[in-house]
């Protein structure tokens, strides 16, 4: 078998930094409600009034009952987790109701629906199976559809769109064995052929979700003519297309991702998307709504702990009443009530400005993923905590023993990598963190760039001046306290409270950039506090303007969705107030200090008492033992596609 070992590109930090920044969006021509904050504008408008869900199309009412059925007569999860494979009359029956084809266009053979209607169907998805999940988000968001959709030509969408509609799977292929989130790096390459006729391709990538499912593959790759990133679609069975192996995963055992080997595969000029070296722009691009899917899959998870958790401490009883009657798990379900009502509220409001246009939603998008799966990571855990010894327990082992089979333990395992899929959570912090500070690098960039010259510096003295006049003293200036917003009656102090906040928020950012200068960018876990505080102020808002909207329209559960939002806001207003607080006064130099000394071995005496981790590996190396008891080790040999 070929090694999975490639040469990696030694790039300069410099370097990465500028592929980076080529790849960034670095126009706003929409307005962005959470770039606002940044720059201490409160913009209600683009927020209020909420947009409450609509009346359902039929043709998706029909498809929505369709799936409902489906997941709860033909899709066994347990078995799904179990086996690791999906059943392929499950694939089956996704594509006969036309599930891969849920955001492809009627004119391509798909079912047409908007974000809001996509959005709904992974809120249930998300609810039952995150294989599945996994398995129709990755097709659509991530791989063939969605990228031809925003950049493909006219023959790329007529040649593979209608293929994707029916059900050929697709699969995204940019992460490399050295290559995360650092695409400068990337050794894959499309070098064009001197008639310009093709692409010669060659590289391996990793973790391509769906890969060994795939019949069509959206491929980045380094142009070696430009040294710029370009994508095209693929066809995993052209020569020279190789499944090297499956990779296998803690929670998603289905998962079908594969290491893929590109060796001198031949791709037609015409398979380029968008245009040469455009690639990174346009993944980035792609995922701004791509990864919609994770925090509405997101909300149905939390949905589905809350009922979990409410009808158990409804039902078990210690000390002579139930344990939801004892404060402690009160206070776990009331939490769990409040945040998955905000996760709601801020997915519905992210997949309704993507629904409508007019939005750059770039930041509301990777506040929706980073935020919610942080959450729902929390929710888990209370679950568990909350089914104890029930939650740790296999559904399989439960069901044996009398009990019923309900599946916290799998739920964890699923989820946990929604913080890491599409852009982990500390990368959507970084991303975020840059467009805080784009307006002052703009503004002042020169004045910190220790690269620009003398007179580049002193000649951005007129533009800050002319900025920074009028632009500070209004964040001290403007009115943020009784009676603005009265007409919110309850919830006007919380709107009060983000409104003087975000004017905090920014003057915190333009603080940073005074001090910590060009080494700003360093300063990881002061930028990450200001995009936490973002992100909760963005959740407050987005939750309030939705009870709000809920109480105009005389809904029948507009007093509760009232005091889920007013409870949500008290506790998020002492995170925000913590989190200001941890900005100048925190120990993180001390911490950064310490973890270099580890490091460099300081601590190794710590690790007395253990085995020697490479001792460990070199044993089991030699062993040739499976990880899993009684089993040999397969030995998997690489699967030519081609």
């Amino acid at each position: 078998m070929a090694s999975n070992t490639v040469k990696t590109r030694n790039v300069s930090e410099a370097e990465a930094r500028a592929v980076a920044e080529a790849s960034r969006q670095s126009e706003w021509t929409s307005p962005s409600f959470i770039r606002e904050l940044f720059l201490g504008r409160f913009r209600l408008d683009l927020i209020h009034p909420f947009p409450l869900p609509e009346q359902e199309r039929p043709e998706f009412t029909a498809f929505y009952s369709q799936l409902k059925d489906f997941l709860l007569r033909e899709v066994d999860s347990v078995e799904i987790d179990e086996t690791g494979e999906y059943p392929q009359h499950v694939l089956d029956g996704l594509r006969r109701m036309g599930a891969f084809g849920m955001k492809i266009p009627k004119e391509y053979g798909g079912l047409g629906f908007s974000q809001v209607e996509y959005a709904r169907a992974m809120q249930l998805l998300g609810s039952v199976d995150g294989n599945l999940t996994a398995l129709l988000s990755a097709h659509q968001s991530i791989g063939v559809p969605q990228p031809l959709k925003l950049f493909g030509s006219r023959e790329l969408k007529d040649k593979y769109l209608p293929r994707c509609a029916v059900g050929e799977i697709s699969a995204f292929a940019l992460t490399e064995h050295d290559v995360g989130s650092d695409p400068a790096r990337m050794s894959t390459t499309a070098q064009l052929t001197e008639d310009g006729d093709s692409y010669i391709l060659n590289g391996v990538k990793l973790w391509c979700t769906n890969g060994t499912l795939a019949q069509l593959l959206v491929v980045m790759a380094m142009d070696p003519d430009l040294g710029k990133i370009s994508a095209f679609v693929v066809e995993a069975e052209w020569e020279g297309v190789t499944i090297e192996r499956r990779c296998r995963f803690m929670g998603l055992k289905a998962l079908a991702n594969a290491v893929i080997r590109f060796d001198n595969v031949r791709v037609p000029a015409a398979n380029l998307i968008g245009k040469r070296g455009k690639g990174l722009k346009i993944a980035l691009t792609t995922l701004n709504d791509g990864r919609l899917s994770i925090p509405n899959a997101s909300v149905g998870m939390a949905k589905r702990c809350l009922e979990i958790c409410r009808d158990w401490s409804r039902d078990r009883v210690q000390w002579g009443k139930p344990i939801g009657k004892h404060e402690a798990i009160a206070h776990k379900i009331c939490d769990m009530a409040t945040v998955t009502f905000a996760m709601e509220s801020i997915a519905n409001l992210a997949t309704e400005m993507s629904n409508r246009g007019g939005y750059d939603i770039r930041l509301e998008a990777a506040a929706a993923k980073e935020w919610n799966t942080s959450r729902g990571w929390e929710l888990i855990d209370d679950a568990m905590q909350i089914r104890s010894g029930r939650g740790y327990e296999t559904e399989s082992s439960l069901q044996a023993r009398g009990e019923q089979p309900i599946g916290v333990e799998r739920m964890m395992r699923d989820f946990r990598i929604n913080r890491i899929f599409e852009g982990s959570n500390e990368i959507m912090h970084l991303f975020m963190a840059r467009e805080a500070v784009d307006k002052h690098l703009q503004v002042a960039g020169d004045l910190i760039n220790p690269r620009k010259s003398l007179g580049k510096k002193l000649s951005a003295f007129p533009r800050m001046a002319a900025f920074y006049a009028w632009w500070y003293p209004s964040l001290w200036l403007r009115w943020g306290r009784w009676p603005r917003y009265s007409e919110f009656g309850r919830f006007a102090r919380h709107l009060r409270f983000v409104q003087r906040s975000c004017r905090k928020l920014a003057r915190q950012v333009f603080h940073g950039m005074l001090i910590h200068q060009a080494r700003l960018e360093r300063k990881q876990l002061f930028l990450f506090r200001l995009v936490d505080i973002a992100n909760e102020l963005f959740a407050m808002a987005t939750s309030v303007t939705r009870a709000q909207a809920l109480v105009r329209s005389k809904h029948p559960d507009a007093a509760h969705a009232a005091r889920l939002a007013d409870l949500f806001c008290r506790n998020s207003r002492r995170k925000v107030k913590r989190l200001f607080r941890d900005l100048w006064r925190n120990d993180d130099a001390s911490k950064y200090k310490l973890a270099s000394g580890v490091l460099r071995g300081d601590q190794d005496w710590m690790m007395e008492g253990i085995l020697p981790l490479e001792e460990l590996l070199e044993i089991r190396a030699a062993s040739q033992v499976l990880h899993q008891p009684g089993e040999a080790k397969k030995k998997e040999e690489p699967v030519p596609v081609g």
